[in-house]
């Protein structure tokens, strides 16, 4: 294919000024620009296509105007189902542990929590839904090509010309219609002609689908997920089961002939045609065939400008509510790849970085909607039978990463599906720590997948054998009640849930009579391991930092929740008593690090991409500026990390990003940034773990929004960590928790004003470069305060 370079200056630098009324403070003026991500020429690669998504079903468009692929997603594909038990090994087995572990015998614990406990290594991967091709076998040479994504309205476009004449391709995933819509379109007089064909690749030499045509302008992919390379207890375990599904191809076009044959759709001489997509499966719907002949049936009248519409409707209402502008717009004239490559050559670009700021939450839009499955390790898309670690839930960090973004960047109903998914986790782990621990209440090791088993998997004890999923995932609960303050959601929801946490973790901790305090233990610290005393690595420890850190905040939140629905018990009365004793998860060391064990123990792989023990500094609150000694070895801890050679994954710079922002280090998190686009963005702006992993996105997204406002302290810190090379700008619609809209302007790195709007009346106190005041918020009624915090008028 021969391209040829197109001036899109013009194009690229349109932007509509929105005149917004305040009665608070006059006029404001502001401007929402185009946020296009955009290229040259197609993609070659799968991590170069752009992903759209709505939420359940999704689609990764390479472009190509000769041969096009749309790769398909929905996100119930898995092989098996609930039927492997719910636990291995039993409370005799713990006690034994136990004993070995008092005994020094770490090596020996290490060997036999696995062989007792883990059903080791698991291969039962979330896959693929198969690809739509478009083949064009009459095409011409392509010149003016350009591909595009805009995160404005969620469309992915190609545009290009052939022999002087303009042709169009337009893909969009519908929430709000329930499929996937691709628009071709050309000026051309004799129109197009192309082919139409689904497919989906062998799972180790088996057929997956059967193809066929329903209609004149219909193919149907029917189907059944299975995982023939399955593996389980580290043996081979062909999954020949799993979610039944049908892709159903309709095309709608307006001149030219459609023929179907051999499963196939030929058109000629079209000029416009619609094709729509929609995936249905058994996970969601016991008749998946009737479910795809509903969604086709409802959308059948309408034509492309309706249905366009409508996903933009349903889109901008959230896509909308935070705006973020930091300058350097005029680089919009550059390809996005291009302007990658300028940052790895040193060059600062503050608009990209809040173009990918922007791309994580057109992300967690796309790939979790309220009623669907919460975004997976690489969100929706995915293009494998056998993806990297399972493309599933891993709740040592990469699940909950997914969702920091979620409160903070409004867009709270984006977060509902892991709740939905936590809770039906939670009645799988309450039976886990039954029978595996004799306990009752609930708990989860370290990942999960669609059927929602707790069960300890790994054939190492370093990740497997942590038993703290639910408690990060508990988290989750109270942030999404502290932002919303939706008091039904805690009582119904957030409270049952945390309450069976805890009820584990009173019944999990054992009484140190030496310190005098409850320990947890067995313990690990996610992945890392420690020096034994025979100078050998091992895993399994007599407490860790994270566990007593997240054990200590899941019974904070307990007794914060039990205050607000009234409740006073026997239970409680329980929790407060050994959080009162609880072994301190924040203990630094000799050298004025923070101890990742309970014993201060060396460590064979010093730059860990883990930070496991400054989960107190964040996501939690634990470590503020409030406590001097905590908040100065959590920077000790970090920049020995560094030094030594930390961050060095994409998920892991971005939590590095959210540090440095909870440590009010602008310099560090400049830094940060800068490295975390040189070396963990591909060209369409997934995060590289390497491979990809999409956790890097979200936690990106949620650590700008760390930098510019911060709410975790019990007060609103305003510009807390603003780097230097983001001098002008203005951000809106970010959340504080207590339901607060927070918009800033700042100009030279200094504010200039900020409005705030709570849904309530309440008081809030707001800190900015030393100045703490006061402040009444109405309900309803946004209050400007100008950069000394005074009211504006």
């Amino acid at each position: 294919m021969k391209t040829k370079s197109y001036p899109y200056r013009f194009m690229l630098l349109l932007l509509i000024i929105l005149s917004v009324s305040c009665k608070e403070q006059g006029t404001k003026q502001t401007e929402q620009y185009s946020d296009v991500l955009w290229y040259e020429q197609p993609a070659e690669t799968w991590m170069q296509a752009l992903p759209v998504g709505n939420g359940r079903l999704g689609a990764m468009v390479f472009g190509n105007p000769q041969h096009e692929r749309i790769q398909l997603n929905e996100d119930s594909m898995w092989p098996g189902g609930p039927d492997w038990g719910d636990s291995k090994g039993n409370k005799d087995d713990l006690e034994l542990l136990r004993d070995l572990l008092k005994k020094g015998e770490a090596h020996e614990v290490d060997k036999l929590i696995v062989e007792r406990f883990s059903y080791k290594s698991v291969l039962r991967s979330h896959q693929t839904m198969g690809d739509l091709y478009i083949d064009f076998p009459n095409a011409k040479d392509v010149e003016n090509y350009k591909r595009s994504l805009n995160l404005n309205d969620a469309v992915a476009s190609t545009h290009y010309t052939a022999d002087g004449k303009a042709y169009s391709q337009k893909v969009f995933a519908s929430a709000a219609d329930d499929v996937l819509v691709i628009a071709l379109e050309t000026e051309a007089n004799a129109g197009m002609d192309f082919n139409l064909r689904l497919d989906r690749p062998e799972d180790n030499g088996h057929k997956t689908v059967t193809v066929s045509n329903p209609s004149e302008h219909e193919i149907s992919m029917k189907g059944m997920v299975t995982q023939y390379g399955g593996k389980k207890m580290n043996e081979p375990f062909p999954i020949d089961y799993g979610v039944k599904f049908e892709t159903r191809l309709k095309v709608k076009n307006t001149s030219g002939t459609v023929e179907a044959k051999d499963g196939m759709l030929m058109l000629k001489g079209v000029k416009k045609a619609i094709l729509i997509v929609a995936g249905a499966t058994s996970f969601y719907h016991e008749d998946y065939v009737a479910q795809n002949d509903n969604t086709l049936e409802k959308v059948n009248a309408k034509s492309f400008e309706v249905l366009l519409e409508g996903h933009k409707t349903d889109y901008k209402q959230y896509y909308d509510r935070v705006e973020l502008d930091l300058g350097d717009r005029a680089l919009d004239s550059i390809p996005t790849d291009k302007r990658l490559v300028r940052i790895k050559e040193g060059h600062d670009d503050a608009d990209l970085a809040a173009k990918l700021f922007k791309y994580g939450r057109y992300l967690l839009i796309s790939s979790s909607r309220q009623g669907t499955n919460p975004a997976n390790l690489q969100g929706i898309w995915n293009h494998h039978i056998q993806a990297p670690w399972n493309a599933d839930y891993h709740l040592n960090i990469n699940l909950q990463m997914n969702y920091w973004p979620a409160e903070v960047t409004n867009l709270s109903e984006m977060h509902e599906p892991l709740f939905d998914f936590s809770d039906r986790l939670l009645e799988r782990g309450k039976i886990t720590a039954k029978e595996q621990y004799g306990m009752d209440g609930a708990m989860m090791h370290h990942a999960t997948d669609l059927w929602a088993p707790a069960w300890m998997r790994a054939a190492q004890p370093y990740w497997g054998a942590w038993i703290h999923g639910g408690g990060w995932l508990a988290q989750h609960y109270w942030e999404h009640y502290s932002f919303t303050k939706d008091e039904d959601f805690l009582r119904e929801r957030a409270y049952p849930y945390m309450k069976a946490i805890a009820q584990f973790y009173t019944n999990w901790l054992v009484w140190d009579e030496a310190a005098e305090k409850w320990v947890s233990t067995p313990e690990t610290s996610p992945e890392n391991s420690y020096t034994a005393k025979d100078g050998k690595p091992a895993a399994i420890s007599y407490g860790a930092a994270m566990g007593h850190q997240i054990i200590n905040e899941v019974f904070d939140h307990v007794l914060k929740a039990a205050e607000v629905l009234n409740i006073d018990d026997d239970f409680t009365k329980e929790v407060k008593a050994k959080k009162d004793n609880l072994f301190p998860g924040v203990v630094v060391g000799k050298d004025g690090r923070i101890l990742e064990w309970n014993d201060d123990y060396d460590e064979p792989e010093k730059g860990h991409r883990h930070m496991s023990h400054l989960y107190a500094l964040h996501p939690s609150n634990q470590i503020t500026k409030a406590h001097p000694e905590a908040f100065e070895a959590a920077q000790k801890t970090i920049d020995y990390r560094l030094q030594h050679g930390g961050a060095g994954t994409g998920w892991s710079r971005a939590w590095m990003i959210n540090f440095n922002a909870r440590l009010l280090d602008p310099a560090a998190a400049e830094d940060n940034i800068r490295k975390f686009f040189q070396i963990s963005i591909a060209d369409n702006l997934f995060d590289e773990h390497p491979p990809f992993q999409i956790d890097g996105n979200f936690g990106y997204t949620a650590g700008v929004a760390e930098l510019l406002l911060q709410s975790h302290e019990g007060f609103i810190r305003l510009l807390p960590a603003l780097p230097s090379n983001w001098k002008t700008g203005n951000v809106s619609g970010l959340k504080a928790r207590g339901n607060v809209e927070v918009d800033m302007v700042w100009e030279a790195g200094v504010l200039k004003k900020v409005g705030l709007l709570s849904r309530e009346d309440q008081k809030v106190t707001i800190k900015y470069a030393g100045k703490t005041v006061d402040v009444d918020l109405h309900a309803n009624q946004k209050l400007w305060l100008d950069g000394m915090l005074n009211s504006v008028q």
